[in-house]
């Protein structure tokens, strides 16, 4: 399941649907598993997103004047971010 996560709301979208899924309990184990390693692989590129625009917030609150992001706030192509 190497699936490219294509933004914040399709990742949240698809997490939703992965956890009604496992709640229902009608799959094998073997693809609750597939279901929940790429769970995990969506929680944490939105929480890395989330963390990337909180950080961007605090730069623009700081300076009252947008500026670009430190290279570190950039998401990487492995991250499912544009390069």
């Amino acid at each position: 399941m190497e699936n490219q996560i294509k933004d914040f709301e399709s990742a949240i979208g698809e997490l939703e649907t992965i956890v009604k899924t496992l709640e229902a309990g009608d799959l094998s184990l073997e693809q609750s598993l597939e279901l929940f390693e790429r769970g995990v692989q969506l929680s944490r590129f939105c929480h890395a997103r989330l963390e990337d625009a909180e950080r961007r917030i605090e730069v623009l609150s700081q300076s009252g004047k947008r500026e670009a992001a430190p290279e570190t706030l950039n998401p990487s192509p492995e991250d499912g971010g544009a390069a």
